[in-house]
């Protein structure tokens, strides 16, 4: 697998499962590298951490929660928040 697969299957992995808020651990897991690699790979390829997308993805969540009416502890709790 070339590192653009990999990073394209983690991106997915990452919004799949974004209410779970996966680790760095678990996301590395996935796509079979260490950890220290896989965030240094992410960087390089997305320009942001894999956090820093987590974060991204849950808050665009939370948002389209609240603007459908959803109160804030709902939206907090769908996002994993």
């Amino acid at each position: 697998m070339i590192d653009y697969q990999r990073i394209a299957s983690a991106i997915t992995y990452i919004r799949e499962h974004s209410t779970e808020q996966p680790s760095l651990d678990n996301i590395a897991a996935h796509i079979h590298l260490s950890p220290f690699h896989f965030q240094r790979m992410f960087k390089e390829w997305a320009g942001v951490s894999p956090k820093k997308f987590l974060q991204y993805i849950s808050v665009q969540h939370a948002r389209q929660l609240l603007q459908q009416d959803h109160t804030i502890a709902d939206a907090s709790f769908e996002t994993g928040l």
